[in-house]
Parts: C-alpha cells; structure tokens; sequence
C-alpha cells in the first residue's frame, strides 16, 4: 500500500494537522514529577519536532507539575497560528507525586487558568477532560457537572474546543448532548484495542481519535509477530506499532513523546512506511 493511499491529515480544533504530532508528558522528570534531568535536551526536542513540521502538540500542566507547559512556552512561544496545543485538565498531584482527581468547578477553573498561564496563551485550543472514575481504565461515572464548567468557560472565550480523555461509549454521547466533542483520547494500540467499535463510530462523525500509550506505555508491546513484520521493512518495531494506527482509521491521530531528538524523528519517520495488505493482516494477530 502506497503512503498516499490514506490521508496525513485530520480536522483538529477547526485546523487540518498532520497526524504524526509530538505528546510532551516525557519532558517531564522520571513518574511524569519534577524537572527533566536535562532542560536543554528537553527544549530542544520541541524545537526539533515544530522544524520538522509537527503541528499538533499534546501536554497537560498536571505534568510535573506545570513543567511541560512552561518547557513549551520557554521552546516554542510565539506560538505559529498552525500550532495546536491540547491539554486536559481533571486530575492533580501530590506531594508524593500521586495522581488525583480534581473534578470540582474549582479546580477545572483553576486547572484552565494554570494551563494559560503556563503556556502564556489567552485561549486553549483544545481542552479535554480526564476523566478518572476508574484508574486501571474508563470507569461509568455522569460527567454532565465537569464537563457543564467546561462549557462554560469555552463560552467565556477561554477554551476553543472541548474533548475528553479516559471516556466510554456512554460518557462521549453523554458529553456530546453537552457541547460539541472535537476529539477523544483513550488507551489504544496493537495489543489493546477495547475501542475498535468506537474508533469506528468515531471516524463517521469526523471526531478525532487520539490513542495514549500507542507503543504499548509503562508495558512496551512486545511480539514477534511485530518484529518479523519490522524486519521485513527495514523499520523498526515502533516504526511499525504506529504506521499500522496511521493506517487503521483516517481519524487517528498519534501523539508518541520522547525525550529524544533521535527517537523523535524516528518515530516521525513512521508515516513514511508502506504497510501492505498482508503486513496489517500479520499484524491484526497480535489482538489480545
């Protein structure tokens, strides 16, 4: 299958992006908490990734806390108009660099003020609420009080758009009878893949699909499967991991982090692969 056979781009907060985009929580220190243990590593990452023309960039001021917004401010400010920022707001840390839920109109105001100022930006592009009613995954849980805040403030000028993250079925038709839902971020990859159906109904409404943890997150997928395919391309197995999601649905948009120039175009490489009908076959197999 020839790279041009299936789009390189998809409507994003009112803006075609290309679908290879960069996810900043990795500039953060080791758990996500604290500076990177190389800022000038970590600003030059960002700087690399807008010069090779990434145009979707995804972070969150619960990252460090507030470590990569200000990295990309500090890197990348004045932002270009073709730049999409995407945070999310609905969780907090501890001290002990746990992960709470912050859902209360308070701390989705104040979570939306903070992103703000720490990317030095007057609106967010885009918004989503992390949802966090199960940590293992989506949890059942109304998300009509968090996501009516939101709202809110998307109707006082601070908050473009609005998507969700960690979300079921059921929460996303819920949210949608809300406000107008622009993309969803969810778990998905080779090896887990619970939202087939969704990403499907997804795509035949034009929302966005952003899976987290594409290469498999704290648990890198692992198949030979993978790795034969890999070999036989001359890429690498993450290479591939992501070109089979560029292929998969024109809705999907990647956002891979690293904390490496290296791997960064490495894994941009990825939508240069041609991955032919029996590969994604091959590949199909490796469902869990």
């Amino acid at each position: 299958m020839s790279r041009n056979q299936y789009p390189h781009t998809y409507p994003l907060a009112g803006r075609d992006v290309k679908r290879l985009g960069y996810g900043a929580m990795q500039l953060a220190g080791p758990g996500v908490f604290g500076p990177p243990k190389d800022k000038a590593a970590a600003l030059a990452v960002l700087r690399a990734a807008i010069e090779a023309g990434v145009d979707h960039i995804d972070t969150s001021d619960f990252y460090g806390p507030h470590v990569t917004n200000q990295l990309i401010r500090e890197a990348l400010a004045p932002y270009s108009d073709t730049l999409r920022i995407v945070t999310k707001v609905g969780a907090r840390r501890g001290a002990d660099a746990s992960w709470q839920p912050a859902f209360s109109p308070e701390d989705l105001t104040a979570a939306v003020h903070d992103n703000l100022r720490n990317l030095g930006l007057d609106v967010m592009d885009v918004v989503n609420l992390r949802l966090m009613f199960d940590v293992h995954g989506p949890g059942e849980g109304d998300i009509e009080p968090m996501l009516t805040v939101l709202a809110g403030l998307q109707q006082q000028g601070l908050i473009r758009h609005i998507g969700l993250s960690n979300a079921t079925a059921k929460q996303i038709a819920q949210g949608r009878g809300i406000c107008d839902i622009v993309c969803v971020q969810n778990q998905y990859n080779l090896a887990h893949r619970h939202d087939d159906a969704l990403i499907d109904d997804l795509a035949r409404d034009g929302i966005a699909y952003v899976p987290f943890f594409p290469l498999g997150g704290f648990s890198p997928l692992q198949s030979s499967i993978l790795s034969d395919v890999a070999a036989r391309l001359n890429a690498t197995p993450m290479q591939v991991a992501l070109a089979w999601l560029l292929r998969r649905s024109p809705n999907i948009l990647l956002i891979p982090g690293t904390s490496s120039v290296g791997h960064l175009r490495e894994n941009l490489a990825s939508a240069d692969i041609d991955l032919p009908d029996d590969a994604m076959a091959a590949l199909e197999g490796i469902k869990a």
